[in-house]
């Protein structure tokens, strides 16, 4: 297998996860955020061999009981100058109170397009992708964990694939992590489905940081003030 083919199979597994609401530190909002609130939510992301590779950036919306997420990633892996792998990707989640009722997602990976669309429907959310329309559980979570309600999903959407998983949820305990140089409380879970991938959320269950590791590397995604 080429390096670009791992790095392709690993930046699936990256698309899987992704952020969530807030600052760091003290200026942490409350997870329950005011209706008509927007947040704007980035993330550094750094490869244990390639240093940093890019940022991946959520804007929350929320107006009464509708939540609209907007999703844009940028990845760029290289070595000696050479690139291994680019991947740009822009999505779209609707919410209506705790359900998903639409997604759109467009992922760019090394000059290759794929095109996610969802849509719920009276008993369950359908997907069309390059694999085929197919229904998935009407409460099925995109893996982009913006709020701290992915820990109790047993099913995930991939983002860039639309392929569904099989999930469990494991952890809990009390731990700290460095985050823009301070030490935060946090309590750390593991989410097991194709590949497994560690989060931490902060006191008001805001993921600071999630870690992915495959036989590239790990990868860390780090919450930006």
């Amino acid at each position: 297998m080429s390096a670009e083919q791992r790095f392709g199979r690993h930046f699936s597994m990256i698309a899987l996860v992704s952020i969530l609401a807030g600052t760091i530190g003290n200026t942490l909002p409350s997870a329950a955020a005011d209706a008509g609130s927007t947040e704007q939510l980035q993330y550094q992301v750094q490869h244990s061999k390639f240093g940093k590779i890019g940022t991946y950036t959520n804007m929350v919306q929320r107006a009464g009981d509708m939540t609209t997420v907007q999703t844009t990633a940028h990845f760029l892996v290289t070595m000696l100058g050479v690139g291994l792998h680019r991947e740009d990707a822009e999505r779209t989640e609707r919410w209506r109170g705790g359900r998903l009722i639409s997604f759109v997602g467009i992922t760019k990976k090394n000059g290759d397009t794929i095109r996610i669309k969802g849509e719920a429907s009276d008993t369950d959310f359908v997907i069309t992708s390059p694999l085929g329309t197919f229904n998935a559980p009407a409460m099925v979570q995109p893996a982009n964990p913006w709020s701290v309600r992915c820990l109790n999903s047993t099913t995930m959407m991939r983002v860039d694939t639309g392929k569904i998983e099989k999930v469990r949820v494991t952890g809990g305990a009390n731990t700290t992590v460095a985050v823009a140089g301070a030490n935060i409380p946090t309590r750390q879970y593991e989410i097991n489905g194709a590949t497994p991938y560690k989060i931490w959320f902060d006191q008001n269950d805001i993921p600071v940081m999630f870690a992915v590791d495959d036989d590239s590397g790990k990868i860390t995604f780090t919450l930006e003030r």
